[in-house]
């Protein structure tokens, strides 16, 4: 079965091991397990949020919690509903933008009523009980949801628009002095569904090509979907072009729903798909490796696989790509790695640089730093250095319907300038 979910932690390579052949069986329940959980965690949290109506507002708090509730178990329902085809793609697709939306506001009132059951704390016990019932007072929690909601009704708007082309000078100390100014255009996370179609990936495709790249790269999470019907979301990439290639490598989202369909849909685009895969050019008289890795969310099964009960695809096995890359007398070696939290065991092996995505910035600003940062070892968006290696992590051109929102952390179409430390 399939879990379409952009869940960092189903994505650790612990998680994967775990799911040794006899234990794959558990795979399958693991979006039921996850609706009970925020089944279970939902109707507490609305509860706790709504809490100060409830003497003097009962009728509305009861509908305000039952609501709550029932927004709170709505993507995870959606996702079962995908998974066992109950709606159509497409109309899936479309409730996922509004249910993640509403969830997102939902988390961001869970943080106001933190800060609000906190305020009233140090009140209560700096000022007396009278002045802290004032925090309590309803009409506080209800602006405060009002906000939220509006909020992430305006970061829908942000997460839905087309990204910008930006230029990131990227320095690498192995890099010869013939291949500085090597314009390389990135982009990551597309997430091609009905949502961002097919004339979404046409304006991504006709302003990557306005930025003049000598290379195009795609790290991972193209799609979502299965290949026989939404293969023409992405069919506007095979119009890329670049003087040294298109590659492209896997992302969890691509063992999702078929990843051998996938595979030959984006060869058959042009987008040289790379998976343990390196390839050495001569670019300007330069031997430069660029290779693939498979993802760690490998060994998922999904109803789109050639056979259902059958997983498909490949772990990461850098080891192979540096072997390549060395036998072919690469001087300087770009690795697409779509989870950059992998970044610490991919640098002793001779990386250069390494192109990412897979958190998309962290989407909204705070939660970037606080949650998805540190559920990627760290690495969330931009430069790092990475012991010899250097990381850049994509804040992604795309959208995943499940969580479309985006608060001062921008889609981007990425263009890196890479420097000669030697020039």
């Amino acid at each position: 079965r399939t879990y379409t979910s952009h869940c960092y932690a189903c994505a650790h390579p612990a998680f994967g091991n775990f799911l040794a052949p006899r234990h794959r069986a558990l795979l399958v329940s693991c979006t039921v397990f996850m609706v009970s959980l925020l089944a279970l965690l939902a109707p507490i949290l609305s509860l706790w949020l709504w809490y100060p109506l409830f003497k003097k507002h009962r009728r509305a708090f009861v509908w305000c919690v039952a609501i709550t509730t029932l927004l709170g178990i709505a993507p995870a329902l959606l996702i079962v509903a995908m998974r066992h085809e109950f709606m159509n793609f497409a109309l899936v697709s479309h409730l996922q933008v509004i249910s993640g939306g509403l969830f997102a506001a939902i988390g961001m009132g869970v943080v106001l009523a933190i800060v609000r059951d906190v305020l009233w704390l140090v009140l209560r016990a700096t000022a007396g009980p009278t002045r802290a019932a004032h925090i309590l007072r309803p009409r506080w929690t209800v602006l405060g949801m009002a906000l939220a909601v509006g909020l992430n009704a305006y970061g829908l708007t942000q997460g839905v628009k087309l990204p910008q082309v930006n230029e990131h000078e990227v320095t690498l100390p192995r890099l010869p002095a013939q291949l500085d100014g090597l314009r390389i255009a990135v982009l990551a996370d597309i997430h091609a569904t009905p949502v961002n179609n097919a004339a979404y990936v046409q304006a991504l495709v006709e302003r990557t090509n306005a930025a003049r790249p000598d290379m195009v790269v795609l790290p991972g999470d193209l799609i979502d979907g299965d290949a026989p019907t939404q293969a023409g979301n992405i069919a506007p990439l095979a119009g890329l072009h670049a003087p040294f290639g298109v590659w492209s490598a896997p992302g969890n989202h691509e063992y999702y729903s078929g990843y051998d369909a996938w595979a030959r849909v984006f060869n058959r685009l042009n987008l040289n798909y790379l998976a343990n895969e390196a390839r050495v050019l001569d670019v300007r008289g330069q031997k430069l490796a660029i290779s693939g890795v498979g993802d760690p969310a490998y060994g998922r099964l999904s109803e789109q696989n050639s056979d259902p009960n059958t997983p498909e695809g490949v772990p990461p096995d850098v080891q192979t790509v540096a072997q390549q890359a060395r036998a072919g007398g690469a001087q300087v070696h770009i690795l697409l790695g779509h989870q950059p939290k992998m970044a610490r065991s991919y640098a002793p092996h001779g990386i250069d640089l390494q192109i990412a995505g897979h958190t998309h910035g962290g989407h909204i600003k705070g939660m970037d730093r606080w949650i998805v940062a540190p559920a990627n070892d760290g690495f969330v968006s931009g430069l790092y250095d990475v012991g010899p290696m250097r990381l850049f992590v994509s804040n992604g051109a795309g959208l995943w319907p499940g969580f479309a929102v985006r608060l001062g952390v921008p889609s981007s179409i990425d263009i890196l300038v890479l420097r000669s430390a030697t020039k």
